[in-house]
C-alpha cells in the first residue's frame, strides 16, 4: 500500500538531499551496494526504517524498501542475520530479551552491550549502532472505566480479577519471552486465550477501544493512550526492558561501505531522535493521518543535515 516514494516526495526529495550534502560523512562511491532497508510490522518501526532510509539517500546511498514492515522480531531477526535485510532499527531491551530474556535490565547501555555480544555471532556479524534518547517500553493499557470498575494501578492489580479481563496482547506473545512467559513468572498471568494482535499498532487500539479487549499491550509513545486518557498499568515487577532505539547494521554491508560515514549518518539521526519527538510523529501518523515518508522528510528537513 506504499505509494511509490517519486510521487509522494516529489523534487522536495531532492531539495532534502541537498540540504543534507554539505558537511558530516562522505557519499558513498558508484560502486557502493544498495542498502536492503527492514523494520518490524508496526508504523513505528515503518517510521525509524522510513527515517534512516531518507538520511542515508540524501548522502547518496540507494535504498531498497522490500523489507520495510516485514513482520514480528522473529521475522526480522531471521531475515538480519540472514542477509535478506541489511540495517534494521531495533529496541534494544526486547531485541536482547528475544535472545537472552535472562539478560535484559533496566539500563539501555547495559542492554546495548549484551545484544552486541549476542549479534557478533549472528549471521556473520551484527553491529548494534548507537542507541538513540527515544525510548519506547511495552505498555498495558486499560480504559479509565475498567482501571475504576476493578481498582487497577498496576499489573499486579489485575491477577486477581484476570479471569474477568479480556487481554489483547502482540501476535508474538506467547514465543515473545517478555510477554506471555515473563507475565506468567511476575503476575502469574494465563494469557493462553488473549487475542493476539499488532501491539504498537491500530488494530489494538481499536479493540481497546470497542471493548474487545479490556487490556491492550501498546507501546508507551502510543498516542491514543494520552488522547483517550487510558490508563498505564505500571509493571511493578519491572518484566519489560529497557527500550532505547538503535539500528542494527550487518558486518558484511559495513565493509562495502565508508563505515565511518555510514555509520555516522545513522548515529547522526538516532541522536536527534527524542521520546517527544517520537511520539510526535507518531501522533501526525495517528491523527493527522499523514503518510510515513512526508513525516520522515519533515523530521529530517527540521533536524538535519546528517
Amino acid at each position: 500500500m506504499r505509494i511509490p516514494r517519486m510521487l509522494v516526495l516529489g523534487a522536495s526529495v531532492l531539495v532534502l538531499a541537498s540540504a543534507c550534502s554539505t558537511g558530516g560523512a562522505s557519499s558513498p562511491s558508484a560502486a557502493s551496494p544498495t542498502i536492503k532497508m527492514g523494520s518490524d510490522g508496526f508504523y513505528e518501526s515503518k517510521l525509524m526504517a522510513e527515517i534512516y532510509s531518507q538520511a542515508l539517500e540524501a548522502k547518496g546511498y540507494k535504498v531498497d524498501r522490500t523489507g520495510l514492515g516485514l513482520g514480528t522480531r522473529k521475522v526480522t531477526a531471521a531475515a538480519l542475520e540472514g542477509g535478506q535485510i541489511d540495517v534494521k532499527p531495533e529496541y534494544i531491551g526486547s531485541g536482547l530479551a528475544y535472545y537472552d530474556a535472562t539478560k535484559t535490565t533496566g539500563d539501555p547501555a547495559t542492554n546495548a552491550a549484551a545484544l552486541q555480544t549476542i549479534l557478533n555471532g549472528k549471521g556473520g556479524g551484527i553491529t548494534v549502532l548507537k542507541y538513540s534518547p527515544a525510548a519506547d517500553q511495552n505498555a498495558f493499557v486499560v480504559t479509565k472505566a475498567t482501571a475504576d470498575q476493578f481498582h487497577l494501578a498496576s499489573l499486579s492489580d489485575t491477577t486477581a480479577v484476570q479471569a474477568q479481563l479480556k487481554f489483547g496482547v502482540a501476535t508474538d506473545c506467547q514465543t515473545n519471552p517478555v510477554c506471555a512467559a515473563a507475565l506468567k513468572t511476575a503476575y502469574g498471568l494465563d494469557l493462553s486465550s488473549a487475542l493476539p494482535l499488532s501491539a504498537c499498532d491500530q488494530p489494538m487500539v481499536d479493540a481497546l477501544t470497542a471493548g474487545t479487549i479490556t487490556v491492550g499491550e501498546l507501546c508507551s509513545t502510543q498516542p491514543d493512550i494520552l488522547k483517550n486518557g487510558w490508563v498505564v498499568l505500571t509493571d511493578d515487577k519491572h518484566t519489560q526492558p529497557a527500550d532505547n532505539l538503535a539500528p542494527l547494521v550487518r558486518n558484511d554491508l559495513l565493509a562495502k561501505v565508508d563505515k565511518a560515514g555510514f555509520e555516522a549518518i545513522l548515529n547522526g539521526v538516532s541522536a536527534k531522535m527524542t521520546t517527544d519527538a517520537l511520539l510526535k510523529l507518531n501522533s501526525e501518523y495517528v491523527f493527522d493521518k499523514k503518510d510515513i515518508p512526508t513525516i520522515a522528510k519533515e523530521w529530517l528537513t527540521a533536524n538535519g543535515p546528517f
